[in-house]
């Protein structure tokens, strides 16, 4: 199960760096129309915050310290940042699934999240599905703000 997470946050982080890097205009990223309140600058953000506090914090030991607020409130980050942010949250995810061994999947996670504890394989489930679900969002913000 490790490989098969490890495998997929690699390639949706991958795709989320594609995309981002797809906006022929930077300024792009920021922009928001209509019903479409996100931007994929803030999403990208947000994902990054999500994988760094979830996997990096609390099964990595990173120290990290999210600002939840920030993600949906900065605007124009430059690209490059996004970029190497996302290349950073990559390797910290990696190096913390690497850390892990198939018991660690079955044990509580050490936060709740939800109404109930869960195990720390649910969690990364979820944090994979999560990380899928905006990156789709990213997709259809590039389409139809970055024409």
């Amino acid at each position: 199960m490790i490989d098969t997470l490890k495998t997929l946050f690699a390639r949706d982080l991958g795709r989320l760096r594609s995309e981002i890097a797809a906006y022929t205009q930077e300024a792009n990223l920021w922009k928001v129309e209509g019903v479409v309140t996100n931007s994929a600058g803030n999403l990208c953000l947000h994902l990054l915050g999500n994988l760094n506090t979830y996997i990096g914090r609390e099964l990595g030991g990173t120290g990290y310290v999210r600002d939840r607020a920030l993600e949906f409130a900065a605007r124009e980050v430059p690209r490059a940042d996004l970029l190497n942010r996302i290349d950073a949250t990559r390797q910290v995810v990696t190096n913390t699934l690497d850390g892990l061994d198939e018991a660690a999947l079955e044990r509580e996670y050490p936060e709740l999240v939800f109404d109930k504890k869960t195990s720390a394989g649910f969690l990364l489930v979820h944090l994979a599905t999560h990380l899928a679900y905006h990156l789709g969002q990213v997709n259809y913000h590039r389409r139809l703000i970055d024409r």
